[in-house]
């Protein structure tokens, strides 16, 4: 593990205590480590991260797949173009970015995206122990009586060994857990139910070891369950997909310009100072930007492979590729020879059915939950000053200011899009909320830029 050793932001030797601690390493604690690198700050740095190497959404890299969001909102552009961590730059130094100005598009494609994440992130390979699941954050009292440092609890994935290490800031930047309904739960070995997160690395592999024709379920209908429903027909011939979805019809994000300006950066404040009622209203009105719906390109796509089918069979109940609204799932039965039968409800009168196919595999697109901090923060749940894991406009936890340091603290990213918005979960805005919270981190270092490179080789 990275050595805490050495003189840090304060100049200061401090018992192995590191500056920061971020656990997760992925686009949001990288976006903070650009930001610290480009500010040029001499902060002895941490990341914990519980994959064994960086890769972003690496279940839903599929093929031709490209970005929803345009590759100058990267990790550094916004906040800095100068940045040598720009996607320009990484094309640069990939020696492609004379022909990806011929693409004429601002939408890279998903798995060249990852590739530019993971460029900048073996820049920082250092200062990251990968492999590592954080179990939790334990608060320690100094002699003021206050907290002044943290405790980071962590275990080896593959060893199961536990370590622990101290921080006097810490960042939790882990992301979202796979959110799996009740009605499909199921913890058996051998499950025949994936969530979408693991499509790209399990199902590919599961149909080419099957042999005749292999029935998939796809329950969800926004971006990642058309983007699998149409990646199964263009790649699988010996697949029949139905696509459950509880709406009406598939629906199209809105990422026109007046509306795509709830992602700006200096829209955060203005979310945040809004009335309780007001955010949950504009949570509300903005959730066809992101939430339970499908790029209009990829409709048009998927509308086109229906049309086709159209055309040589009129009864929709034959087609081979199926599109069902109005159906929710509440349940299952196994089969023998691990098929499965859908127990499906009618979202018009609230009949109960169970689907006609059985299925072979049944892919869950049905999002994420972005809790994980609440447990790892258990231990210092009595200090919060609401009782509630509020956090301010830095992001930066309520705790009561009797209870921990001025300069010492925990903040979150990536959960946080009750109190600031829609784009908290999202890319759109990481470059400059990452400079943001190393501000909140590091204010005495603010304005620094001495030349000092954090340990980090040049670029190549």
């Amino acid at each position: 593990m990275p050595s805490a050793t050495g003189a840090g932001i304060n100049g200061t030797h401090d018992n192995g205590v590191y500056d920061l601690v971020c656990v997760g390493f992925g686009p949001a604690s990288l976006a903070i480590a650009v930001a610290i690198h480009d500010e040029a700050i001499p902060a002895r740095t941490l990341y914990l991260e519980r994959q064994h190497e960086f890769k972003w959404h690496g279940g839903m890299l599929i093929p031709d797949a490209r970005m929803q969001i345009s590759f100058l909102k990267d990790l550094a552009t916004l906040r800095d173009p100068r940045s040598q961590f720009t996607f320009l730059n990484y094309l640069h130094t990939k020696n492609r970015l004379v022909a990806f100005t011929n693409l004429s598009t601002f939408l890279p494609f998903r798995v060249e995206y990852n590739d530019y994440l993971t460029w900048c992130a073996s820049h920082f390979d250092d200062q990251v122990h990968y492999g590592q699941e954080t179990l939790g954050i334990t608060p320690r009292h100094g002699k003021s009586g206050r907290v002044e440092s943290w405790e980071i609890l962590s275990r080896n994935v593959k060893t199961d060994e536990r370590t622990t290490v101290k921080a006097r800031h810490v960042i939790i930047a882990v992301g979202g857990k796979p959110r799996i309904p009740a009605a499909l739960s199921d913890t058996s070995t051998n499950s025949p139910i994936v969530h979408s997160s693991f499509y790209s690395s399990t199902v590919p592999r599961f149909l080419a070891g099957k042999h005749g024709d292999c029935h998939v379920a796809i329950v969800g209908g926004g971006q990642s369950a058309a983007e699998i429903f149409n990646d199964l027909q263009t790649r699988f011939d010996n697949v029949s997909i139905s696509l459950y979805t509880g709406d009406s019809a598939l629906r199209p994000s809105d990422d026109s310009p007046f509306v795509n300006e709830i992602f700006d950066p200096h829209r955060v404040t203005e979310f945040y100072d809004l009335p309780a009622e007001a955010q949950k209203d504009t949570l509300h009105r903005n959730k066809a930007t992101n939430y339970g719906v499908v790029r209009p390109e990829l409709l048009d796509r998927l509308y086109e492979s229906m049309y086709h089918q159209r055309l040589h069979e009129p009864d929709e109940s034959k087609w081979r590729h199926r599109i069902v609204p109005r159906r929710t799932v509440v349940g299952y039965a196994k089969l023998g020879e691990g098929r499965v039968r859908l127990m499906l409800k009618s979202t018009i009168d609230e009949k109960e059915s169970l689907s006609e196919a059985a299925f072979n595999l049944i892919i869950v697109a049905t999002g994420y939950v972005r809790d994980a901090h609440v447990t790892m923060l258990e231990s210092s749940k009595d200090l919060l000053e609401t009782g509630k894991y509020d956090v301010g406009r830095d992001y930066k936890v309520r705790y009561r200011k009797d209870a921990v340091a001025d300069d010492c603290g925990i903040w979150l990213q990536g959960c946080c899009q009750d109190s600031h918005g829609l784009s908290d979960t999202l890319l759109s805005i990481l470059s400059v909320r990452g400079g943001e919270v190393v501000k909140s981190v590091f204010p005495q270092a603010n304005g620094v830029h001495d030349g000092v490179q954090n340990g980090i080789d040049s670029m190549g």
